[in-house]
């Protein structure tokens, strides 16, 4: 089934990071995608995001099939023409976006019937549509299995019936999907918190055997710990061949500690949304362009990253762009939190593959503490 080859280049502990090919370009990994949810990753033209070091961005087929539409993308040719960014696109199934966004929705065996929160407009969303909507509406180099994901915390039946919905539809996902040259499938774990459940869900995708295994549901109200104990159950048992991607997730504390226990690709809207409230990304934390001591402060955001909006304007233009409330600052500010984002996962390949990655971890975390 695998159309893509990932490479394991090095190992430190259990972090790990490797190459993943495709026909539109190379994922290095450990990689943080960037959302591009509705066909623009908000405030950024492509080739600024290319330059902030990503190889990869997400779209989400929520959005898309909501607006501008299945029948619109298939006619124009697919999502990648569409934004112009021709590099890999990863696709969200929208599983996510109809628990938490949809006004109205009724989950059954054969789908989810959900109420657009756009328009109120009635939709279907079935297995088999959500790869049919991504693989050939959108034309995503990944898809994503449709599964359910409930809010934590919550009664372990529902986090059961869930996860065991979830199987079966990645089940119906992959027969729908059936064998392609260009394009992968990743099934989702899930599970809650709950470590046999969690267990549970990664052996069973493990056997049925799909070309990535993603560890959703986390990030969703529950403790840091308990994330870091569901993610190192669900690698435990997911095949050590296959890239493994953690959804939605997250700071940057959560992307150090998550590479450390395995985990090879993330995305989360963090970055841009950040930057679109006047806050920019650093290794002791976020600070807040819109505080008062930076008003006459000359130096940039980070002089040592290769990005104009982080190397090229003080932190005294910035501050004043956020309280005058312009446009560019928001652009500028998810630029070099982009930026950021990939220097930091930089950082870590390099890390690893030097056999440091405990010391990297350990540091930033003390980092942190500090700022």
């Amino acid at each position: 089934m695998t159309a893509f080859a990932f490479h394991v280049r090095a190992l430190d502990g259990a972090a790990r990071t490797g190459v993943l090919h495709t026909t539109r370009g190379v994922i290095r990994t450990p990689a943080f995608m960037p959302v591009g949810t509705a066909g623009t990753v908000k405030g950024l033209l492509p080739e600024q995001v290319r330059a902030a070091g990503a190889d990869i961005i997400l779209g989400n087929a929520y959005h898309l099939m909501l607006r501008p539409g299945e029948a619109r993308l298939r006619a124009l040719g697919g999502l990648h023409g569409f934004m112009r960014w021709y590099g890999p696109i990863l696709t969200d199934s929208g599983g996510f976006q109809v628990m938490s966004l949809a006004a109205l929705r009724t989950i059954s065996e054969e789908g989810v019937v959900f109420k657009s929160h756009i328009d109120g407009s009635m939709h279907a969303l079935t297995p088999e549509r959500a790869m049919a909507l991504q693989a050939d509406a959108i034309g995503a180099d990944i898809v994503m299995q449709l599964d359910e994901c409930p809010a934590l915390p919550a009664p372990r039946e529902v986090v059961a019936n869930a996860m065991t919905l979830s199987l079966r539809w990645a089940k119906r996902c992959k027969a729908a999907f059936g064998e392609r040259e260009s394009q992968n499938l990743f099934c989702i774990v899930q599970g809650g918190v709950d470590r046999a459940l969690r267990a549970e869900s990664a052996q069973a995708l493990a056997e049925l055997g799909f070309d990535g295994y993603a560890i959703g549901g986390l990030a969703v109200g529950e403790s840091r710990g308990a994330m870091l104990e569901a993610i190192e159950t669900a690698t435990l048992h997911l095949p050590v061949d296959r890239p493994r991607y953690l959804m939605g997730v997250g700071k940057p504390i959560d992307l150090v500690e998550a590479v450390a226990r395995g985990v090879d690709m993330f995305d989360c809207v963090l970055p841009t949304r950040s930057g679109r409230h006047g806050q920019a990304w650093t290794d002791r934390g976020p600070i807040n362009l819109k505080n008062a001591r930076f008003a006459d402060d000359q130096t940039p955001l980070d002089e040592t990253l290769d990005c104009p909006a982080s190397r090229d304007f003080s932190k005294a233009y910035l501050h004043h762009l956020v309280k005058a409330e312009e446009l560019l600052a928001q652009s500028l500010l998810s630029w070099h939190n982009l930026a950021y984002y990939q220097n930091l996962m930089g950082r870590m390949r390099a890390a690893i593959e030097e056999g440091r990655m405990a010391a990297f971890a350990a540091g930033f975390r003390a980092g942190l503490s500090s700022g």
